[in-house]
């Protein structure tokens, strides 16, 4: 929903303003590639305008261009927008059109802001909450409403932006991801198994700024149906968040290495085979100068990811093991897979179960699991790693 003739979209950050100056700017330059990266990648045109605190984009297309602006890492929100002079009167004629192309019923608000310095303008907010939302008031009166004001819940709010050069009007803010711009944190390597879990941890560290290097671990005869392209998938559909990164994703295969922990492991094999993956994904980051590993792992949500057995497959690596999910219920992050894109693909046995014996450890002892488990696993873990199979995701 917008004002009529919107010309451009406004686009908030939330953490970058708390940064000391010369972060911010970069941070905000980073921000301003990204969006332009994700703008041409849906065949969009725009000019992006970085100003403090807050991205302009002036495009002919606002309601995509917002769209694209909303699932930016960083974007807090985005609006498409009607510039206006900066005055009482432009602001009013704004608002009064504004009203009536998108007023249907129910209470209203006018929530003004304005930045600058106090002799910007003669005017205050309140001047233009009140002035204005009278207009408002009147014009909801003269398409046959009764007219309402509730500044706490609104149903239906005209937003102003008042600045020195321009004023914006516009009628609602498209939640973005949030957190910081892509690129502006070291890459970590993210275990992709085609499930549910792991893409949307890959997702929420690319929402901190994170960069993802997708590893998946191939299980061989263990994998389930597809199990391979569905993991490719995901990968794809991450990638479409990232159109500044060139992502790839990297495939071990592991199925003999499987193989062999199901014939001559019994409780301990889950544990030895993911104390094999995080070995293996620390491999692939030293080669890929990435910083760390994210998985998909929550607290007790099975037998290899109680407090204990987690503190076991720790041991497999001396990098740190990012688990934003560690304690989230698993229908938050089913409803966060399908907000993002990644359930349907990953609604698909990937294997493990196969794997996972009947009667599994849940409170390992770390001596016992490397006692158990084959003493050359990490050599075969760095093995498999080299010889990975890295296959480009083409968008």
């Amino acid at each position: 929903m917008h004002p009529p003739e919107p010309d451009v979209v406004l686009v908030r950050h939330g953490e970058l303003g708390v940064k000391s100056e010369q972060v911010r700017r970069k941070m905000e330059a980073r921000l301003a590639a990204n969006l332009r990266a994700m703008v041409d990648a849906r065949g969009l045109a725009g000019d992006v305008e970085v100003r403090r605190n807050r991205l302009f984009v002036h495009t002919d297309e606002p309601d995509a261009v917002a769209d694209a602006a909303a699932d930016t890492f960083g974007v807090v929100s985005a609006s498409p927008a009607r510039t206006v002079e900066p005055t009482l009167e432009a602001i009013e004629a704004a608002l009064i059109g504004a009203t009536d192309a998108g007023y249907d019923s129910g209470r209203f608000a006018v929530d003004a802001t304005r930045a600058g310095p106090s002799d910007a303008h003669p005017f205050a907010s309140t001047d233009i909450e009140s002035e204005c939302g009278a207009a408002v008031w009147d014009a909801i009166e003269s398409l046959g409403g009764e007219p309402e004001v509730d500044l706490d819940d609104p149903d239906f709010t005209v937003y102003v932006e008042c600045r020195r050069e321009a004023a914006y009007v516009f009628l609602e803010k498209r939640a973005g991801p949030g957190g910081l711009p892509l690129g502006t944190q070291r890459p970590v390597v993210a275990l992709v198994s085609g499930g549910i879990d792991s893409p949307v941890a890959a997702w929420k560290l690319m929402a901190r700024g994170c960069p993802v290097v997708p590893v998946y671990v191939d299980l061989g005869d263990y994998g389930g149906p597809d199990h391979r392209a569905r993991a490719r998938a995901t990968v794809e559909r991450l990638a479409d968040y990232a159109p500044s990164e060139e992502l790839a994703i990297h495939v071990v295969d592991a199925g003999d290495v499987v193989a062999e922990l199901e014939r001559e492991m019994s409780a301990l094999r889950m544990l030895a085979l993911r104390r094999f993956m995080l070995a293996t994904a620390e491999a692939v980051a030293k080669s890929e100068n990435a910083v760390g590993i994210v998985t998909g792992e929550a607290i007790g949500q099975k037998s290899s990811q109680t407090s204990a057995n987690i503190a076991v497959t720790d041991a497999a690596t001396g990098l740190p093991v990012h688990r934003p999910l560690v304690a989230t219920d698993k229908s938050a992050i089913t409803q966060l897979a399908r907000r993002i894109g990644t359930f349907e693909d990953a609604t698909v046995d990937t294997g493990c179960n196969r794997v996972a014996p009947e009667l599994p450890e849940t409170n390992a002892d770390l001596d016992a699991v490397v006692a158990a488990e084959p003493d050359d696993l990490f050599e075969r873990a760095r093995a498999c790693a080299s010889a990975r199979e890295v296959v480009p995701i083409e968008r």
